[in-house]
Parts: structure tokens; C-alpha cells; sequence
């Protein structure tokens, strides 16, 4: 056997090996997991210099940063808060009351750990406390209720964006997993009171989990 066919039938190997691995594990997305991940409004709003603190905002991005890093996801998608341009109903009075913190331009950024994810996963804006009216997301969650999957809920406020978008995501029929250590509300009372109502609907519905729970349970899926 001469070189170039010696060097020709190791390409062919590799080729065979890597289209079989392929086949075996059912694609990309499969190894991946089918489960979207939302993360809900991060933004300087919330944080300790912010008017709308969560105390527990440091550790939501922790733990959101895991979630990511973990490779576990199918797709990832981000939202961002922006105040209504052309409001209705209350909506007027909420923007009078929040004038200040809607025309600051750090406000409403993103905090910036994470700045890397979003230059890689697709961030929408919307202007209402549900993800869920982002005709994207939903197309998001409906696929994801297709191939299997669940919508997993991250992000802040807890007893606000974060459990509108749960409700809604539910009455789509999507199977809805809330991370406890993900979240943050406007106080450890608060966000005890969102897992306490999401866990009347624990039994087909909703699943409550931290970061490692979810993990550990993802990895023996």
C-alpha cells in the first residue's frame, strides 16, 4: 500500500467513526438535552446598586452561568424588561411611576457577567411581565414541547416575570422546571412563596429543582 492510499483509508476511518458516533447518540441536539433555558431579564435594575434590588441576584447568576457552561441545553434564550413605548391601560401609570429607571440607559443593561452568553444566544425584548408574549419564545417553547423537552425558568423577578412566564408556559401545555438557586425575587419571602404556589402544580406540570439537582438529574437522563 502506497502513502497516499494508506492516508486515504485513515480519512475514510475517521469519516466512518465520526458519522457512526453521530447515528448512535441521535444527533447533536439529543447529546445536548431537549430543554430550553430562559433566562429571564438580567439586569442591572435588580442588583444591589440598582432600585429594584434581589438579594439573591449574585447567586442567580452563579448559578445561571452553570446552567450554561453545562452544555446540557438544546437552546438557550435570553429576554430583556423594556418599558412600553406606546402603553395602554395601566401600563401608562406604571410608566410614569418608573420614568427614571426607564430612561436610564445601566438600568436597563444587562448585568454584565453576562455579556460572553450574549453574544452567542438570542436576546428579546419585551414589554410585558410574561416571556411568553415574545412571539420567538413561544415558537421556542413549542418546539421544545415537540422534541420532548421542557422550558426551564431562570432569571428574575421571581414573583413577578419569572412566574408569569411559568403560568403562561404551562397553559401552552410546556412542562415547566423552576430553579430555585436560579431565581431571585425582592425578597428570600417572596421567592418562598413562588416555590410554595408552583408546588401545587408539582405533580405533572411543574418540577421544582436547584442548579445541582437538575444537573444530577439531567446527566442520568
Amino acid at each position: 500500500m502506497n502513502r497516499g492510499t494508506k492516508a486515504g483509508c485513515v480519512f475514510l476511518c475517521t469519516v466512518l467513526t465520526v458519522v457512526f458516533c453521530f447515528a448512535c447518540t441521535g444527533g447533536i441536539a439529543e447529546q445536548a438535552g431537549g430543554d430550553l433555558l430562559l433566562v429571564i431579564d438580567m439586569q442591572n435594575a435588580y442588583t444591589a446598586e440598582g432600585p429594584w434590588t434581589c438579594p439573591n441576584m449574585g447567586r442567580a447568576t452563579e448559578q445561571i452561568i452553570a446552567l450554561i457552561e453545562s452544555g446540557r441545553f438544546a437552546e438557550i434564550v435570553f429576554t430583556r424588561f423594556d418599558a412600553p413605548q406606546d402603553p395602554v391601560g395601566t401600563w401608562k401609570d406604571y410608566n410614569v411611576i418608573n420614568q427614571e429607571v426607564n430612561e436610564d440607559e445601566w438600568m436597563n443593561e444587562m448585568v454584565p457577567q453576562m455579556a460572553p452568553y450574549l453574544e452567542q444566544y438570542p436576546v428579546y425584548s419585551k414589554s410585558t411581565y410574561s416571556s411568553m408574549t415574545v412571539p420567538e419564545i413561544r415558537a421556542a417553547a413549542e418546539q421544545c414541547i415537540a422534541r420532548g423537552g421542557s422550558v426551564v425558568l431562570t432569571g428574575v423577578v421571581s414573583e413577578c416575570c419569572v412566574l408569569s412566564t411559568a403560568f403562561e408556559a404551562i397553559d401552552l401545555g410546556c412542562p415547566v422546571v423552576y430553579i430555585t438557586d436560579a431565581c431571585a425575587g425582592c425578597s428570600d419571602d417572596l421567592e418562598a412563596a413562588v416555590v410554595s404556589v408552583l408546588a401545587g402544580l408539582d405533580y405533572v406540570q411543574t418540577t421544582i429543582l436547584d442548579t445541582a439537582g437538575y444537573l444530577e438529574k439531567a446527566a442520568a437522563e
